[in-house]
Formats: C-alpha cells, structure tokens, sequence
C-alpha cells in the first residue's frame, strides 16, 4: 500500500477498505504520510466520503495508533464533548460538576477549529496552564481530582492528532466522517464507560440545519455504540454565542461567574442538561431531572469551584484561580446599538470570525493566540435591546482591529420588532 493509490482510490469515490484505512492512519502516526498527503486525503474524505463502515474503521484506526487507557476507579467513567460552538465552554464548568458528583472525567480536549475556540487554548489562558501532561500525570489528577483536562499524548490517538491540526488550515473541518472519527478516537482511546455529545446547530455551528446536526448524531453515537462504548447526543442550539463572550480569556472569565454562583445564563442551562442526561446514562441520578438537580447543586455548594481550582493548580497554573489572573486587552471598545429593537438573527459563526482575526484563533497552523481579545457583553436572539446599549464589548491588540471588529460585530447582529428565543436542546438520540 501506498498514501498515493489509497488518495487515488477516495478521489475516485471508491470504498476504501479497512486494511487501506488502517495503514493510512498508521502513516499518519509514524510521518510516512507527508502534510501534503494528509490534506489530499481530508479533501478527498470531505468531498466523497467514507462510507459508514470507512467511518467506522478510521474511528478504530486513530484510536489504535496509539495507546488505548483502562481504568480501576470506584465510579463511572465518563466524558462530554462538543462539536464545537462559539462561546461554548461548558467543559470547563461541567468536568469538575460531574466530578463532584462521583463521577471520573479523563476529559481529552482539542484546540480551536475553524471559527470555534478550543477547550485547552481557553484552558492555558489562564497563566501557568500547562495541558500537555504524562499518561502518569493524567492518571493521576483522575484519580485524587475526579477530573482532568489535558490534551491527547504523543502516545495517545497520534493519528487524530496529526489530522486535527490538518483539517483546520485545509478547510476539511466539517466532513461528517472525519469530525466522527476525530471525536471518538480520542474519546475511546481514554477508556470511557459512558459519552454524552452536544452536536451543535445553527449559524455557529459546522451543521447549520437540524438535519444535518442529526445526520451527525446519529453517526457519533452509532460508531461509539459499535465500538462498545453507551453514548447519548443532545442536538443544541447554536444560533447564538452559548456564553456572553468568545475568546479564550473572556470565556474563562464567564466560567468562573457560574463556577462562583455569579451567572445563571443559558450556559449553567445547557450545563445541568448534559450533566444530567450523563449522570443519569452513568447510574449515578434515578431521573434527568434529579440529575440536571445534582449538578446544579455541585456548583452551588462550591464543590465544582474547588475542583476547578485545584485542576487547574494541578496543570501549573494558581493555586487560587480568579478572575484577577486572566490577561486583558489593551483596548476594550464598545460597539452600540443604533437603534432600539430585538435581536432577531444573529450569525454566530461571524462573531467567531472576529475573535479568530482579532488573533484569538488560528489562520495557519501553528499561530500564536492573543489569549487576551475577543467579545464579551453578547446577547441572544430574542432578547431586547435599548439605543445606545452595547451589542457588544471589543477586545482588541490595537485601535485598528477594534474598529474594523466592531464593523463586522454590526453586521453579524439583525435588530427587528420581534423574535421568539430558540429552544435550547432541539432533540436526544440515543
């Protein structure tokens, strides 16, 4: 075999077979399939597919390139991940939620794609942060914690990892087939008992119509199911940031607001409904209600905070993590509503263009981010605004880009007369 006949083969639409997909994941981890190789093979894959079975086979394949993790812990192991959104940070409120409640998260995270941010790039805008840990390490934190965010060893799904990095900067981040095997390379590879997938749609999202967030569902939560692991997806609404700010910095900061008992927004919301869907799955609530109850109660009680805080100590970071540690921009401009009305659109993914070309996300592979800029005070669609109130705050490096981001904040935002809130879980697949 050879990357060239396997590239040839996809191109023409042909099936590849799972020794075919397996030595190519395998080139992928070992470097015998070139960058300019793995990208024909992401276009390929985008444009033509895998097939079910192909999908199947390459989830297994990155999950075997490098090692595969069991556990012995006196609880259910278990994880989140989302398809990615802007604005969603939720893993970082709901690990140590989940923990609290008697859970172990072996949380393996990815950075930003696309327009959406990632959890380990908002992770190490806390200084001192430090994701790339040992499997020793990792087990560790688990263990006494109950919970760690880290991102996938060099031992660890290398394939995904060499792919992941290709497919943002070769436009092949929305392919069904490679987000899936993306996803549960890792996800499988950390040994879970139970998954729950927050597949997003809407203007932010890579699926912008409910069908299509289905169609990729179902596929996630049919592939984990084959490889034996019990997985739930909740389709949510992406039509809106999910927090009131995008960029690494500003969305820590509105995680430790809920952390903290400070914010009880959409994002606690959509929170407490994974949380309890997955508790739930796990064994560990009677009923979703009792369990989207239990999680709310962690972070009420401070449970959650502390064992964000000591995660975090844990990664290098502060031993007492607060907003006062979290980099600020420079220039801070207020972009106003010039008329009163109500947000009726929003488009989302816009939004997260800005924070990528204010420098909080990533043109090219390997670029250094602006932890520190971004936007902050957003709304949702269906919330009122008054003249001269905020759409939102810039964060910017310099007066240039804040202009020129608050211009493409005034497109992104519609005001009308009317606009009903979209619901914020659409459907559940199991």
């Amino acid at each position: 075999m050879d990357a060239r006949s396997i590239i040839l083969r996809l191109r023409e639409k042909e099936a590849l077979t799972s020794e075919e997909i397996r030595w190519f994941a395998s080139g992928l981890a070992d470097g015998t399939v070139t960058d300019a190789q793995a990208g024909a093979f992401a276009m390929a894959t985008c444009l033509n597919g895998l097939g079910e079975a192909g999908r199947v086979a390459l989830t297994q394949a990155m999950r075997d390139s490098g090692d595969v993790m069991t556990w012995d812990l006196p609880g259910p192991v278990v994880d989140k991940h989302s398809t990615g959104g802007v604005g969603d940070c939720v893993s970082l409120i709901l690990a140590p939620a989940l923990a609290a409640c008697g859970a172990y998260v072996p949380m393996i995270s990815g950075r930003g794609l696309g327009h959406t941010g990632g959890t380990l790039d908002k992770l190490e805008a806390i200084p001192g942060v430090n994701t790339e840990v040992s499997e020793e390490k990792f087990r560790q934190m688990v263990g006494a914690l109950g919970c760690a965010i880290v991102s996938a060893t060099g031992d660890m799904a290398p394939a995904d990892k060499r792919l992941y990095a290709i497919r943002d900067v070769t436009s092949t981040v929305e392919s069904i087939d490679l987000i899936t095997a993306s996803i549960l390379s890792k996800k499988l590879a950390a040994g879970l008992e139970t998954l729950v997938l927050d597949v997003k749609c809407g203007t932010g999202a890579f699926m912008d119509n409910p069908e299509d967030a289905a169609a990729l569902a179902r596929a996630l939560v049919d592939t984990a199911k084959g490889a034996g692991c019990p997985t739930l997806a909740l389709v949510t609404d992406m039509n809106s940031p999910l927090a009131p700010a995008a960029g690494n910095a500003l969305e820590v900061r509105e995680c430790l607001r809920v952390l903290e008992g400070r914010s009880e927004g959409v994002l606690l919301q959509l929170t407490a409904a994974l949380g309890g869907a997955l508790l739930l799955a796990a064994g560990l609530a009677t009923d979703e209600a009792k369990g989207r109850s239990m999680i709310r109660a962690a972070i009420t009680s401070g449970q959650a905070r502390e064992i964000f805080a000591q995660m975090i100590s844990a990664l290098g970071g502060p031993e007492d993590v607060s907003e006062a540690c979290l980099p600020e921009a420079p220039v801070v401009l207020e972009v106003c509503a010039r008329e009163a009305g109500v947000i009726t659109k929003m488009d989302a993914r816009a939004l997260g263009e800005v924070v990528v070309h204010l420098g909080g996300g990533r043109l090219y592979g390997g670029q250094k981010l602006d932890m520190a800029v971004g936007l902050s005070d957003l709304g949702r669609v269906g919330e009122p605004v008054k003249k001269g109130a905020p759409l939102a705050m810039v964060h910017a490096a310099d007066e240039a880009a804040a202009e020129k981001a608050a211009k493409a904040v005034r497109a992104a935002i519609t005001l009308g007369d009317v606009a009903e809130a979209d619901s914020l879980v659409l459907e559940t697949l199991q």
